[in-house]
């Protein structure tokens, strides 16, 4: 015969063990321990045992990974060895609605009373662990930043040489259309030709808007030519960008979580209400 008995708000089941023709009580834990569990600690405790089973009153088998709560709401068929028990577990009372508020303000209650003694240690060993990380950031950062400084300084001067040339030729221009037109040629002559010149433009600055889809707006063109040398020269100074832009986002997310934590009011808030605040 199996017996079940609640203790203490706890199922007791209690078997005999085949092999010492004894009783035996199990204590579960219907929230916690499996179908598996609750058997395995039976054949530990009489080696004797070499087959222990569960099946439903339909004759199916009750999987090891089935809690023994959803076990113990129904009938079920203990099998141990070649012995078959008909198990017929008792209803459990249920709570009352004012005990079962009573337990949940308790689990509250416990609740805070855990963070309250342990969030002080927890929040220290996080602000250690962000230290560390920006600190190992900021060491890897270091060579690159100083890397990426020269190069950003010889692609500011090519930008600007380029900048200074364009100006030059202009100037040139203008002043041979100049030359042309009031000491070799009459206006007749240089009229056409200035108008084929600015025609020529208009479709350099057309084929430049097909090329790039932007207008040509100078701060922009400027940009352009500034990150064309810059990636130019990161290409041959073997400057890896993509690994740098990554350890920047790192740093970047480390710094937030490190200010977040040293802010009480900001862990409990999403990052788009402390950014609005901001």
């Amino acid at each position: 015969e199996v017996t079940i008995n609640y203790r203490h708000g706890l199922p007791v089941i209690t078997l005999t063990l085949p092999t010492r023709r004894e009783r035996c009580q199990f204590s579960v834990k219907p929230v916690v321990t499996t179908v598996g569990a609750f058997l395995r600690d039976v054949q530990r405790e009489d080696k004797g045992i070499e087959r222990a089973e569960v099946f439903a009153t339909d004759g199916s088998k009750v999987s090891h990974a089935t809690l023994m709560e959803v076990l113990l709401m129904n009938d079920f068929k203990l099998v141990i060895n070649n012995t078959a028990y008909s198990v017929s577990p008792p209803v459990k009372d249920k709570l009352s609605n004012e005990h079962a508020t009573e337990m949940e303000d308790i689990k509250c209650l416990v609740h805070r009373l855990f963070v309250a003694l342990h969030l002080e240690d927890h929040q220290i060993k996080k602000e250690r662990e962000l230290l560390q990380k920006l600190d190992h950031l900021k060491e890897e950062l270091l060579p690159l930043e100083q890397m990426k400084a020269r190069i950003m300084d010889s692609a500011d001067a090519k930008t600007s040489r380029l900048l200074w040339v364009g100006l030059a030729l202009m100037s040139t221009q203008g002043g041979a259309l100049a030359w042309l037109t009031w000491w070799v040629y009459s206006w007749d002559i240089m009229e056409p030709v200035t108008y084929f010149i600015t025609y020529g433009s208009a479709m350099a600055f057309y084929a430049y808007f097909v090329l790039t889809r932007q207008d040509y707006i100078y701060p922009d063109a400027k940009d352009r030519q500034f990150l064309h040398y810059f990636y130019r020269k990161s290409k041959k100074q073997h400057f890896n960008v993509e690994r740098y832009n990554k350890l920047k986002e790192d740093l970047a997310e480390a710094e937030e979580s490190l200010r977040r934590l040293r802010h009480p009011l900001h862990l409990r808030l999403p990052i788009q209400e402390i950014n609005d605040k901001d």
